[in-house]
């Protein structure tokens, strides 16, 4: 089948476009490379340079006519939504719903769309958290990924369109940014191998659920063959601390980092862990990479890039 990858030159969209090439699927990227990058994109792949919000997107869909979506171009930076919420709205929601109209108009029948498990549960009541536990969002990010959500049921119940909401974790592994504001693992990791030091916000008691990409990309190859309409959480339902974190990649890298302690992030949240096991049942999923394991390949990776 064809599949168009929004945010194809990105961390986890550009690992899912190999796993569909190589599977022998036809995909086709669209990214803006504001984060992406070309040397990412699988050679066989097509790709066009363009934003998501630009109307020449309708004619990508008129020429390429894909079966599935597979939405992952996002503003994914919880900081800039907080200072800029309107921005965060016209790339999250007003994005979406270009490429929905565009699917929409041109016969695509399934979409399938990167989530948020932390960012939409807000300050979690359960650990971990089911699908069903209350949303309630503490930055405009978190709003305008559970606002999506929404829009995906509309356009299925109205429109017919297919879809499957994938709400991660705190996904980690190779070809993640270092540089930006997500993603401990790849900053941590990049700082011990070039002898820098690392900082850990706050006490670093605060716990996250760590899941490889490996993973994440088999969940979306899972719901991109099936055929539910339906929202599932994505991780390991482990916590782990930003503490054992540190510890676990300094032992990895062979580093003498110390363990340094700045302030804390104002709104940071003090747990985070997904309950996974409707993804299971349904869908027959389940993580496979030990975090050890996972942390190893991604300091290899980092090592040799």
């Amino acid at each position: 089948m064809k599949v168009l990858v929004t945010g194809g030159a990105g961390f986890i969209g550009s690992h899912l476009v190999d796993r569909l090439i190589q599977e022998g699927h036809e995909v086709v990227v669209v990214d803006n490379l504001s984060t992406g990058k070309k040397k990412n994109i699988h050679k066989e792949a097509k790709f066009y340079k363009l934003d998501i919000l630009s109307n020449r997107l309708e004619r990508i869909f008129q020429k390429e006519k894909p079966e599935v979506v597979s939405h992952h171009a996002a503003q994914m930076d919880v900081r800039r939504s907080v200072a800029d919420p309107a921005f965060d709205a016209q790339s999250n929601i007003i994005g979406l719903l270009n490429l929905l109209e565009c699917a929409v108009r041109n016969g695509a029948r399934r979409i399938v769309f990167a989530s948020s498990g932390g960012a939409i549960y807000g300050d979690q009541q359960v650990f971990p958290a089911p699908e069903e536990h209350p949303t309630h969002p503490l930055s405009p990010y978190g709003v305008s990924k559970l606002s999506s959500e929404h829009y995906l049921y509309y356009y299925q119940k109205v429109c017919g369109l297919d879809y499957s909401a994938l709400r991660y974790a705190n996904v980690y592994g190779p070809r993640q940014d270092p540089f930006g504001e997500a993603g401990v693992v790849a900053i941590f990791t990049q700082k011990m191998l070039r002898g820098e030091q690392p900082i850990i916000n706050g006490n670093g008691m605060q716990t996250r659920d760590y899941v490889f990409v490996e993973d994440v990309i088999e969940a979306n190859m899972a719901v991109i063959h099936g055929q539910i309409n339906d929202t599932f959480n994505v991780g390991t339902g482990k916590e782990t601390s930003v503490n054992q974190l540190f510890r676990h990649l300094l032992d990895i890298t062979g580093t003498e980092a110390k363990e340094i302690h700045g302030p804390e992030k104002k709104g940071e949240q003090v747990r985070s862990c997904l309950d996974c096991q409707k993804i299971h049942k349904v869908l027959d999923w389940e993580p496979r990479v030990p975090l050890q394991e996972g942390l190893m390949k991604t300091v290899d990776y980092f090592k040799s890039a």
